[in-house]
């Protein structure tokens, strides 16, 4: 028996769960059916008609590509622009078009994580750490059931700090309760007040896990109602979260470094600042359009930071503080689809998986 698409999509959504993609973004299955059995699967940063010619030639049906091909959805499907008759395309061929965009840009393991790789870098960490992406579930159990309860809320993703797995914090009390008449307790009875040695239990999870480790937690507990509640947290998540911050193992001067840093990402030019006569060690990344994080940057103390589609006005704005690379946003982003296809083959290693051949970049240099 093959492998379905979902299957594939539900893999690829707990390496970067749809949660934590931007607002504006559709990283979703952008056309297909889910249920169909998957024939191959080609690997690209853009899904263009001559992608999916590719596909169809190579008996693909499956293309994962970066880039949604759909931004703001499509009010008709005539073929009057691209990317409608991409789309269409697709469809009357039976290939399934998925989308792993921001959320893969905002994972640990994702695209910034991969330009540090290409580039050599050293203790990789998150940029702009995400907010509010954590919640502390508290609940309450006796201690005859503590372990089985604490089990299912690990095994749905609830106690997960960093590296380290099962984290939680217990504390034992009282718990007092008087059952209804309609009540079916577990311990006590009905109309009698009781008190019940129980363990209060904190542990701290994702925002879109809410749901499976609540339902995890109801379906393993004892007790008829449980007593819990659920605290959104300011804490920054320190896995989730835009651009990245590296070293290199030793500095190089910012000649050196752009050369190296042409040669890695296979650049023919690179847009960039003036030099500050500064040695380059502290390098921050943002794969595709990051001049957002030029203030985190600084902050961090980037000597040089490498991001694309970077405006002329706001090259003005690294004030000789850092040195700011525009590489161009396919450039930046090439090395997803090798990242997307490595994933893929440790995952399912008996699927035909395809690097894209298609150049996409819509821009030429001269």
């Amino acid at each position: 028996m093959g492998h379905r698409i979902q299957e594939i999509i539900q893999v690829l959504e707990q390496w970067a769960p749809p949660a934590y993609q931007e607002s504006y973004d559709n990283a979703t299955l952008i056309c297909g059916d889910r249920n169909a059995k998957v024939t191959g699967v080609i690997s690209t940063l853009d899904c263009t008609e001559k992608v999916v010619d590719e596909a169809i030639e190579l008996g693909a049906n499956l293309i994962i590509a970066h880039h949604p091909i759909v931004f703001k959805g499509l009010k008709s499907l005539t073929g009057k622009n691209y990317v409608e008759r991409t789309i269409l395309k697709a469809i009357k061929n039976d290939v399934s078009i998925y989308a792993i965009h921001t959320n893969l840009d905002h994972v640990a393991t994702g695209v910034n994580k991969r330009i540090c790789d290409q580039l050599g870098l050293l203790n990789t960490r998150i940029l702009q750490p995400k907010r509010q992406a954590l919640s502390k579930l508290v609940f309450f159990v006796p201690p005859s059931h503590k372990d089985q309860v604490l089990q299912a809320v690990f095994e749905a993703g609830a106690g997960q700090i960093g590296e380290y797995k099962d984290c939680s914090f217990q504390v034992e009390g009282s718990g007092t309760f008087t059952p209804s008449d309609r009540a079916n307790p577990h311990l006590g009875t009905r109309g009698v007040p009781h008190v019940e040695s129980e363990i209060r239990i904190e542990v701290i999870l994702p925002h879109y896990l809410q749901g499976k480790v609540l339902s995890a937690m109801r379906s393993s507990h004892p007790y008829e109602e449980v007593a819990y509640y659920l605290q959104p947290l300011e804490n920054e998540n320190q896995e989730v979260g835009a651009g990245m911050i590296a070293e290199l193992p030793t500095p190089l001067s910012e000649n050196d470094f752009l050369d190296a840093l042409k040669e890695k990402m296979n650049l023919s030019v690179i847009k960039h600042t003036a030099f500050i006569n500064k040695p380059i060690q502290r390098v921050a990344v943002c794969g595709g359009a990051g001049i957002f994080l030029l203030s985190e940057a600084k902050r961090a103390k980037a000597d040089i930071f490498i991001t694309a589609d970077v405006k002329y006005h706001e090259f003005f704005d690294a004030e000789d503080q850092l040195v700011l690379c525009d590489i161009g946003h396919y450039e930046s982003e090439i090395f997803t689809k090798d990242l997307i296809a490595e994933f893929l083959s440790i995952k399912f290693p008996n699927i035909a998986l395809y690097l894209s051949k298609v150049v996409t970049n819509p821009t030429s240099y001269r």
